[in-house]
């Protein structure tokens, strides 16, 4: 009944709002309102803190509320690359707050130089962790109950559905159905394709009694959805613990020495803020012999074929055993694994000063700078006698030494066929007694002295393995060693996270993968006996979405009825367009 709804002739010319019956309405009606009178507004209830709290709850666990955060998180990690961080390179800090005083004040308050421990990082990571679970649970929920249902009665009517398909068969509708049905599960009952409800419907109209079969599949798209966030919240907690746990250190052994594994005993060591030093293993390596070759021939003169450290590893129990380093070859010791990342030459410099005493001796590494292992190295020599200046020497060793015309000298080959010592000489204050750490490969010369000849030119000290040379201006001799030890830069990382990390990668392409190939179908088969007394098979199906695969489905299942693969599209009745369907299809 349209319009306005009426009630006695007592009521006649009152206003009743549309739809509302009589019997639900007390009191007097209240007049219609006229045309020239405003509306009011309704009055929306009041959120109040729960409801707040509720709203901004759902907004923080809503799809693009993680996205933003995921994509936050991105952008909150690139200064982490660009800008040098204090707890990988103190000094690379010091140089930028030097450079930039002004704009390096400010970063460093906004904690720029400790990205990964700041607090805005820290919030997005812990804000997306909370999205991220606050999202799954209560989908696993709904995920568990939709498991635990049965797939949607058969609908009265097929002709309305984008795939469909009709036979005709001397089999009984029972023995059709289950036909249909048998086709649907599969062959593995432990891995069925569909969930299948095999059923019998009641005379319905003209159409008399029937055998149905309702199916479904697509459930694992959704679970591996679930896998792919869970994945990545385990990548969140597993990134986070390892970034707590983890350390590296970096040491430089030299040939018949070694180091143990204890914090003071590398050159540098980072770590996490969970890190306790008492949990290192005390084991310790030696390094045995140092190996490398190189390429004589003119096509790929002077390449890197192979380096090989030979190291004796002693375990806290006393046992040793011998091991080989290569690059990209790590050892594994008690969970850490140690790299071979470079190496080069630490020649034994012996110098005396000026009274004789002996001011320095030692292996002094030098840093190759090309493929010839052209290498730099520093000597800072103290003044161990009274009145003497300090030394400071700063030069190159070349492993095969090419001398030109000009004085000027470079290495030819990377291997010692010719060895040669060039150092220039400084004097004055090296600052060695003032107790500030120094970088053991860099001479600051600002404040030095330099040894020059008649002519003002710089004197170059030049040493050949075996030689002692004089120093320049009566400040001593310097002895090169006979042995010319090799020296590696070995890295130990160890980080408990990486095997979960791997675990929980994997795991999210599985559920992505599963997610977006897994098609969510519905098919439906209703056998009943025709007029003429055959059994007439109609089959449905229904996609969640597109799904080009849709008549297919429904033609194989037909076919386990008529014992033949039908043609494609031959079965096809009126098609329609496909269109999205809602969670749950209605007669």
């Amino acid at each position: 009944m349209a319009g306005r709804t009426r009630s006695s002739d007592s009521r006649e010319g009152t206003y009743v709002p549309e739809g509302i019956a009589d019997e639900f309405t007390q009191g007097e009606p209240a007049e219609a309102p006229s045309s020239d009178e405003k509306p009011q507004r309704p009055n929306a209830p009041a959120l109040g803190l729960v409801g707040t709290l509720r709203w901004m709850w759902r907004q923080l666990t809503s799809m693009r509320v993680a996205l933003m955060l995921l994509m936050l998180l991105a952008v909150a990690a690139v200064p982490g690359s660009v800008l040098p961080q204090r707890n990988q390179d103190a000094a690379g800090v010091i140089e930028y707050l030097a450079d930039h005083p002004t704009a390096g004040e400010w970063l460093d308050k906004a904690g720029f130089f400790d990205v990964y421990s700041s607090v805005w990082f820290s919030a997005i990571y812990i804000l997306l962790f909370v999205s991220l679970v606050g999202c799954i649970l209560p989908r696993s929920a709904a995920h568990y109950r939709a498991l635990r249902g049965r797939p949607p009665r058969v609908p009265s009517r097929f002709n309305r559905f984008p795939a469909k398909a009709t036979a005709t068969t001397d089999a009984t509708p029972e023995e059709a159905a289950d036909a249909v049905a048998a086709r649907l599960r599969g062959k593995l009952s432990w891995l069925p394709l569909f969930r299948v409800d095999r059923g019998e419907e009641a005379a319905r109209g003209v159409r008399p009694a029937a055998a149905t079969v309702s199916a479904e599949r697509g459930y694992l798209r959704e679970t591996g959805n679930l896998v792919f966030h869970l994945a990545l919240v385990g990548l969140l907690v597993s990134v986070a613990t390892g970034q707590m746990l983890h350390y590296r250190g970096q040491a430089i052994v030299t040939e018949g020495r070694g180091f143990a594994n204890a914090v003071v005993d590398y050159d540098t060591f980072e770590k996490g803020s969970w890190f306790r030093p008492e949990s290192l293993v005390p084991f310790s390596m030696t390094l045995d012999e140092f190996e490398s070759e190189f390429a004589s021939d003119t096509v790929a003169f002077a390449q890197a074929r192979d380096f090989t450290a030979h190291v004796t590893v002693a375990e806290p129990s006393g046992a040793e055993r011998s091991e080989q380093i290569k690059v990209n070859h790590p050892i594994v010791v008690d969970g850490a694994k140690i790299y071979l990342q470079g190496n080069g030459f630490a020649p034994e410099i012996t110098v005396h000063d000026a009274d004789g005493a002996v001011a320095f001796s030692g292996r002094v590494t030098f840093i190759p700078e090309d493929t010839m292992y052209t290498s730099r190295g520093v000597v800072k020599v103290p003044d161990v006698s009274s009145g003497l200046d300090q030394i400071g020497l700063v030069g190159y060793f070349l492993p095969t030494a090419e001398v030109n015309e000009d004085g000027s000298a470079r290495s030819a080959f990377p291997q010692p066929v010719d060895p040669l010592l060039v150092l220039e000489v400084y004097t004055g204050d090296l600052g060695l007694d003032d107790g500030s750490p120094q970088n053991v490969y860099e001479l600051d010369t600002a404040n030095l002295t330099a040894a020059v000849d008649d002519q003002g030119q710089r004197i170059k000290v030049l040493a050949r393995p075996g030689e002692t040379v004089e120093l320049p201006d009566g400040l001593g001799t310097l002895t090169l060693g006979e042995e010319l030890p090799r020296y590696v830069a070995l890295d130990l990382r160890h980080d408990p996270s990486l095997a979960f990390v791997l675990v929980f990668a994997l795991l999210a392409l599985a559920g992505l993968t599963v997610s977006l190939f897994t098609p969510r179908r519905r098919v439906w088969a209703r056998a009943y006996t025709g007029p003429d007394g055959a059994t007439v098979v109609e089959v449905a199906g229904l996609a969640r979405g597109d799904d080009a695969g849709l008549q297919a489905e429904v033609d194989r299942a037909l076919a386990a009825v008529t014992g033949t693969e039908p043609e494609p599209g031959a079965a096809r009745r009126e098609p329609q367009q496909p269109r999205i369907a809602t969670g749950s299809e209605k007669d």
